[in-house]
């Protein structure tokens, strides 16, 4: 069924208030994804505060012309979703994890990262940064071990000495 102009328009102005809102935009092509899930999918993103929509790529591609981002237009073939967030890399990390489970029908296509356009590739790389709680349990850890081994030693030897 063909959508109306005044419907076009509509979509057109939903992707632009979804494209200035977020910080990071990440396009995945997918397909054969069944109900069930996209259902599962969807609630999962939206635990993270992660939205994910799916649009006319022509109506999403005059979107992002109107945001005027950086570099080059990814090429995006087959059926395209967006997923999209205010955090700069939950939108990537979590996707990543449905495009592990179902590699078959959902892959990256691309993104907008720091207002520039981004590729596949760089897209999956960003997605293997961990979280802010992650990189400061690894940041005290960090620290942490040379402490935790001065201790272990100071405790050695004064169980020789004694």
């Amino acid at each position: 069924m063909a959508i109306t102009k005044q419907k076009k328009a509509e979509i057109v102005e939903r992707m632009n208030g979804i494209i200035g809102d977020a910080s990071t935009l990440v396009f995945a092509k997918f397909k054969s994804l069944t109900v069930a899930e996209q259902t599962e999918l969807r609630r999962a993103l939206r635990k993270e505060d992660v939205g994910y929509t799916v649009a006319k790529k022509t109506l999403v591609r005059r979107a992002l012309d109107a945001a005027n981002f950086a570099g080059s237009f990814p090429e995006l073939d087959g059926e395209i979703a967006m997923a999209y967030g205010k955090d700069e890399l939950a939108p990537a990390r979590e996707l990543a994890v449905f495009v592990k489970k179902f590699p078959e029908h959902l892959a990256f296509a691309g993104g907008v990262f720091g207002g520039t356009y981004v590729s596949a590739d760089e897209i999956k790389a960003i997605a293997a940064i961990p979280g802010m709680q992650t990189l400061r349990a690894q940041f005290v850890q960090l620290i942490n071990s040379p402490l935790q081994m001065l201790a272990v030693a100071v405790s050695e030897k004064a169980k020789k000495s004694a």
